[in-house]
């Protein structure tokens, strides 16, 4: 009848000695996120239907990533902020953008820009350019860095 009591003690030890060790094991290091601290303006939007638009003033039209993980739009005549989250290697979506209310002119890409913004799931940076993409092969929007 001693045996059994013994060797419930002796399996939680077990387990303790396990799980001690387990907390000592150093975790992976997060990657570096790419996107903090670099400012794009935006030269081009395409679809997978073929249309595309260029803005009248890239300066107009802006992406800008802090290092705390907020991001700050210049979308014609008003200005978004909200979150960004990125993940490795190259997932990046937008949270929740405030933005303020001015009336653009007809011809302003502002309402397609805040439209396609929540389905943008990843990116790429090639040839110091920035290209986000849409879910579901949606369309491109490509960035140049600010000057």
């Amino acid at each position: 009848m001693r045996k059994r009591p013994l060797l419930i003690s002796a399996a939680i030890a077990l387990l303790l000695g396990l799980s001690a060790c387990a907390g000592t094991a150093e975790a992976p290091k997060a990657a570096a996120d790419p996107l903090a601290g670099t400012r794009w303006q935006l030269d081009n939007i395409e679809y997978m239907d073929d249309t595309s638009f260029s803005p009248d003033d890239s300066a107009a039209y802006t992406l800008e990533f802090d290092r705390a993980g907020m991001v700050g739009m210049q979308v014609d005549c008003n200005r978004l902020r909200g979150s960004y989250a990125y993940t490795t290697p190259s997932g990046l979506e937008f949270g929740a953008l405030m933005s303020t209310r001015a009336a653009c002119p007809p011809e302003s890409l502002y309402n397609r820009v805040v439209k396609d913004m929540p389905f943008v799931r990843s990116f790429v940076i090639k040839d110091g350019r920035l290209h986000l993409a849409l879910m579901a092969d949606g369309g491109i929007y490509s960035y140049s860095p600010m000057p």
